[in-house]
């Protein structure tokens, strides 16, 4: 699967013959890569797909990097402010109506 916000790394050229450096730095390179797909980054996303058609219906992000707590995640829904930008079947959280979860009609 594609991921748009991870590039593949460029690959040191190899030597001609076996080269201890050039291994760490090319297990050094594709180390980094790995962890960059490994890692979710700072929004953490859901999708419904239409598996009639295949493609994405709805998607929300809603998770984001903690600033009072570094590497760890802190939940942040769309609110009523944001209906106007969501989509049929989107959740957002009601702050008007006794702080409850809502999906937009």
């Amino acid at each position: 699967m594609s991921n748009p916000l991870v590039r593949a790394p460029r690959l040191p050229n190899p030597a001609p013959e076996y080269d201890q450096k050039y291994m760490e730095a090319l297990i050094s390179s594709i180390r980094l890569y790995f962890n960059e797909l490994d890692n979710p980054g700072s929004i953490l996303a859901s999708t419904q797909t239409d598996l009639l058609n295949s493609r994405i219906v709805t998607a929300l992000s809603f998770s984001q990097p903690n600033p009072a707590t570094p590497g760890f995640l802190r939940v942040s829904l769309p609110t009523q402010a944001d209906l106007a930008s969501l989509k049929t079947g989107d959740v957002y959280y009601d702050t008007s109506a006794s702080n409850v979860l809502k999906v937009k009609p």
